[in-house]
């Protein structure tokens, strides 16, 4: 009997990257020599999407795009990794996103983002795409898009018994440093992966706090006070910390040589949402996650520098982890 494969729908914002390497990074008023440019199919709902592809799963994603060349630029390079598009629409009269992003020679960068069509992406749209949101495995969602498509994802998965993963980023529609309060959804969440700046944001911490293990476990468990089952916080190079209601578990950062770090975040969602999919032990997948997330640092790019499911496993295996997935 063929194995099953494990179904992952994402909600994520759809952009091109303009990428443009250089030196240094220029401060106000600065000019810098560029030494390459590249357009990349990039944002959050493309680079998850093939990070689960990736792993072996297969992939829908909710997204839009504006009615311009960049659109079918989108497209053509989620089919190349058998992603389906079906429910990735169309803003006729919108402009796809587009990020500017300049990499200097350490592999540290800055961006501008510009999010054209995802903020177009509403309710009506979730609602067009239940079907395949209650027979998916895990959803897996990105906050950074309009309030009402979010929560509506939300809760057609809950309803439909759907693994909810969310990253807490605020909605296109709350600027980062307003105070205001997260959708309630948020915290039905299965798992929650903020990193530890958006956690505290969200907990009303100290903006300023160092990435301390104490302090994220303080946080991760008034995240869980409030609804969530699992909080998975991203430290960087500190590692993660797990937190749910039977305690908290720090998992350690896997040491690679960084060249770009533009993939970490997004390798790491994708790959938990993959490993969740076939398995309830969040602590595995994060182990998993992590390796993935800490490949996609090893390569220029975004979607060019996520990982395959045998290249995450090597990993792991040269770290001496039990791989289950």
């Amino acid at each position: 009997m063929p194995e099953r494969i494990p179904k992952i729908v994402v909600v994520g914002g759809a952009y091109v990257d303009m990428v443009i390497r250089c030196g240094r990074i220029p401060f106000g008023g600065q000019s810098v020599i560029g030494s390459g440019l590249e357009y990349i199919t990039a944002g959050t709902g493309p680079n998850q999407a093939v990070q689960a592809a990736l792993c072996g799963c297969q992939v829908h994603l909710i997204s839009k795009v504006g009615g311009d060349p960049f659109a079918q630029m989108v497209k053509k390079r989620l089919a190349d990794f058998g992603i389906n598009t079906d429910f990735v629409y169309t803003a006729e009269a919108m402009n796809t996103g587009v990020i500017v992003t300049m990499i200097n020679s350490e592999g540290e960068n800055a961006d501008c983002v510009y999010t054209g069509a995802n903020s177009a992406l509403g309710e009506q749209d979730i609602e067009a795409a239940e079907d395949i949101i209650s027979s998916a495995d895990v959803c897996l969602i990105h906050g950074r898009l309009p309030s009402e498509a979010i929560v509506k994802a939300i809760r057609y998965a809950k309803l439909h018994g759907t693994k909810v993963i969310v990253n807490p980023a605020r909605p296109m529609e709350q600027p980062a440093n307003e105070n205001s309060d997260l959708p309630i959804e948020y915290f039905s969440a299965d798992i929650l992966i903020p990193n530890l700046y958006e956690a505290a944001d969200i907990t009303e911490q100290s903006s300023t706090i160092s990435a301390r293990r104490e302090t994220a476990k303080l946080i991760g468990s008034d995240l869980v006070a409030r609804g969530v089952n699992s909080v998975v916080i991203t430290m960087g190079r500190r590692g993660c910390l797990v937190v749910d209601r039977t305690g908290a578990d720090h998992i350690p950062a896997f040491e690679v040589e960084l060249v770009d770090q533009r993939g970490r975040g997004d390798g790491f969602a994708g790959a938990l949402a993959a490993c969740c999919a076939v398995d309830d032990d969040v602590r595995e997948a994060v182990k998993f996650a992590s390796a993935a997330g800490a490949l996609a640092c090893t390569k220029f790019g975004s979607i060019e520098a996520l990982p395959t499911k045998a290249e995450i496993i090597e990993l792991l295996q040269k770290e001496d982890n039990e791989v289950r997935f």
